[in-house]
């Protein structure tokens, strides 16, 4: 066999078979992606002790209430950006937020009656939403744990950072 006919037969052996196994393999997962950036609707974050989840925020609002470092509980309107958005949704992409469980307890934990610091995080979107329940006392698997506390603080620092701008836009019309 020819240089030339040994190369045309491994193109045809390996490369062709491998080409062909990507598109039938990939492209219907991409096509059917469940969370998809343009049927994004809105992110729901509320969190607090046990079941009393008085801080919360929702995005489609823009409503946000906490509970600051005297006891009082704030209520303002803050609005993500269409960035602050993406960047939220890429992030919760890259870290696996669609794969995690629904609840990050660990077992024997009673939700209930649990008066440990909880997170719920809710991304929606138009056909389904992933909400997880992230406890942080969980401690069963390391790396999920340090995951969601990551979503966490991404979440918590997008909202503060959406408050602060638009604090310091109030504060230049005045």
């Amino acid at each position: 066999m020819s240089d030339r006919g040994k190369k045309i037969f491994l193109l045809l052996t390996v490369v062709v078979p491998f080409l062909i196994y990507c598109v039938v393999y990939y492209i219907p997962m991409f096509r059917n992606a469940p969370f998809k950036l343009k049927e994004f609707e809105s992110i729901d974050f509320k969190w607090g002790m046990g079941n009393n989840l008085e801080n919360s925020y929702n995005s489609a609002t823009g409503d946000y209430q906490y509970v600051n470092g005297q006891d009082s509980l704030i209520k303002t309107n803050v609005k993500l950006r269409k960035d602050d958005i993406l960047y939220l949704h890429s992030k919760a992409s890259e870290l696996g937020f669609w794969n995690f469980p629904d609840v990050l307890a660990n077992k024997g934990t009673n939700l209930d009656s649990s008066k440990v610091l909880r997170y719920v995080m809710q991304f929606n979107y138009k056909k389904k939403s992933k909400t997880v329940i992230y406890l942080t006392d969980y401690t069963e698997t390391p790396k999920l744990q340090g995951l969601a506390e990551q979503m966490r603080t991404i979440l918590q620092q997008s909202i503060n950072d959406a408050e602060e701008r638009y604090g310091k836009q109030a504060g230049s019309k005045n």
